[in-house]
């Protein structure tokens, strides 16, 4: 009996890996976001303060995954002073609380990757994640196939978020 073909084709993921090299060419995609807020709409960025940004992960694990960012390049949280820490988290409670009055998610994870051994696509700028979590949600999908089904569009959910924000009393959304 001939093998059975398994493969499940994914060739936007090229466009994923193709942003870890330009880490190196470029400079870092986070930086490129902190150093130019007229391009926040396109970049996807959804708020911005005096020191941190919350933006929209382009390659997410599942719909409304967010990423929390300090607007200067660091790497450990020890390099962060007391204003960006706290900045930094308030925009993670913050966005937590959106997501929820938005897309109703049933809990999160919340979490930080350090070095490219411990899963840092991008090591060189912390980053908090913000990924929003159903009930239900893990399938044979992403165990088998290293693959995820989101089914709502990041401009979907921004527009859905941009409607709560106010309604929820937090900072309008940039873009």
């Amino acid at each position: 009996m001939a093998e059975q073909n398994r493969n499940i084709w994914a060739p936007w993921r090229m466009e994923y890996i193709h942003t870890l090299e330009e880490e190196t060419d470029d400079g870092c995609f986070l930086c490129r976001y902190a150093q130019n807020p007229d391009q926040d709409g396109a970049n996807h960025v959804i708020w911005r303060d005096r020191l941190c940004l919350t933006v929209f992960n382009s390659f997410p694990y599942t719909g409304g995954h967010l990423m929390v960012a300090p607007l200067e390049h660091l790497a450990e949280l020890d390099e962060l002073d007391d204003a960006a820490m706290g900045e930094l988290y308030r925009q993670v409670r913050d966005a937590m609380r959106l997501l929820r009055g938005t897309i109703s998610p049933h809990g999160f994870n919340v979490g930080m990757n350090f070095g490219r051994c411990a899963g840092a696509g991008l090591p060189g700028h912390l980053h908090v994640h913000i990924v929003p979590r159903w009930d239900g949600d893990t399938n044979f999908m992403p165990v088998l196939g290293d693959v995820h089904v989101i089914p709502q569009t990041i401009e979907e959910i921004y527009g859905l978020m941009r409607e709560s924000a106010g309604k929820l009393g937090l900072p309008p959304l940039r873009g």
